[in-house]
């Protein structure tokens, strides 16, 4: 009994021992390596693990690289893949790339890879360029109608710029700017309905590509559209703008004259109560004057008698005015 527990403690060390070999030891890829023809070496495997790579990822696109005449080395890929790039993407890039007489070199290709750019989809774009349609563009012309322009760019990616160059969406902004100043030059907009390649032409002549990791190849216009008449509403928001700022010049013009209204009813109510005081202060100033010697009574009956007087012409003249041009009696 105790010989049977030993033989089976005995097994199932040998097959952990096993299984931790083929871990740390990929029998079936160095054996697909070396009958690929790839000298892998058992020891270098053996390092990918303790250095946490992973043997497949470095093994495998080195096979396919040897396959197709590259040549690259572990080093390389291994370096690579520890700084975070994709070793399968690159290597298919490099074929890619030796198949369309393109030169690239590993480290340009991994330098592209590790600048954050699909160095494949770039190797494609070179061989196949790429149909970049821009927004619908508003663009007004000098008579003051819109125009509402689309267009296609068709790029071709430029390896030597790929790394920090400018992306599709710097392309699409120059293209629009291009289209703006075009527009914007022509007097009459008619003239870029009858000829939109005129648009191509001035936006192509610009060099947009400058400094971009793109080569522009054509500007196409795909679609023209006429849209509002901008000068005309223009127009009419200044002139709705100029009548409200008349309109509110006349209201301060309007309560400035209504203020200045009521300061002189105020200022005449003022002078109405202050003869009203000054006539309420004659008759005690004449009552004065006659205690005092100063007016006699003489002279008290004269001043009523010409205050009679003036009253009495004062009534004469009213009737005379208000009778006038009334038909007169006859004898």
């Amino acid at each position: 009994m105790i010989a049977l527990l030993s033989s089976s403690f005995v097994i199932v060390v040998l097959f952990i021992l096993i299984v931790l070999f083929l871990h740390f030891v990929p029998l079936g890829l160095w054996v697909s390596a070396m009958a690929a023809g790839v000298h892998v070496g058992i020891f270098t495997l053996v390092g990918m693990r303790l250095r946490r790579v992973i043997p497949s990822k470095i093994v495998l696109p080195l096979v396919k690289a040897n396959k197709a005449g590259l040549d690259l080395n572990v080093d390389q890929l291994e370096a690579h893949f520890l700084a975070g790039g994709d070793v399968d993407r690159v290597v298919d890039a490099l074929i890619a790339a030796e198949r369309a007489a393109i030169p690239l070199t590993f480290e340009r290709a991994a330098a592209i890879d590790l600048a954050g750019r699909d160095v494949l989809e770039a190797v494609q774009m070179s061989v196949n360029p790429k149909v970049i349609e821009t927004p619908l563009i508003s663009a007004v012309a000098k008579n003051g109608i819109e125009l509402k322009v689309r267009a296609r760019v068709t790029v071709r990616a430029n390896i030597d710029r790929l790394v920090g160059g400018a992306g599709e969406s710097t392309i699409i902004a120059r293209v629009g700017e291009g289209i703006v100043t075009t527009v914007g030059s022509s007097e009459e907009h008619t003239d870029v309905l009858e000829n939109p390649d005129h648009i191509s032409r001035t936006v192509l002549n610009k060099g947009l590509d400058a400094g971009s990791a793109f080569e522009i190849l054509s500007i196409d216009i795909a679609d023209v559209d006429v849209g509002r008449n901008i000068g005309a509403q223009l127009m009419t928001d200044q002139a709705e703008a100029d009548k409200n700022i008349a309109q509110a010049k006349a209201e301060e013009r309007r309560a400035m004259a209504v203020a200045k209204e009521q300061e002189m009813r105020a200022y005449t109510q003022e002078m109405k109560a202050k003869v009203v005081e000054a006539q309420a202060e004659v008759p005690a100033a004449m009552a004065e004057a006659l205690r005092s010697g100063k007016l006699g009574v003489m002279d008290y009956y004269r001043l009523k008698n010409i205050a009679a007087d003036t009253h009495m012409r004062d009534s004469i003249a009213g009737d005379a005015s208000g009778s006038e041009g009334a038909p007169q009696p006859t004898e």
